[in-house]
């Protein structure tokens, strides 16, 4: 194999290895968004569910069903 072929051949891999890391990379961005997004959801599903614990009472304070 002549210096050139290898030359064009590590261009060539390196051009794939360029676009695989982009492709990657834009998942990676994308995944942190949606983390941000869930992080965002749960931070006020906590709160919602705090609201409703003072608001009705704690779980603790509720009665045993009636078979105990």
């Amino acid at each position: 194999m002549s210096l050139e072929m290898r030359m064009v051949e590590l261009e060539t891999r390196q051009a794939f290895q360029d676009d695989t890391i982009q492709a990657l990379n834009d998942v990676v961005v994308e995944q942190g968004r949606v983390i941000d997004r869930l992080q965002l959801q749960v931070a006020e599903l906590i709160k919602r569910h705090a609201e409703m614990v003072s608001q009705y009472g704690s779980e603790g304070d509720e009665a045993p069903p009636p078979h105990y």
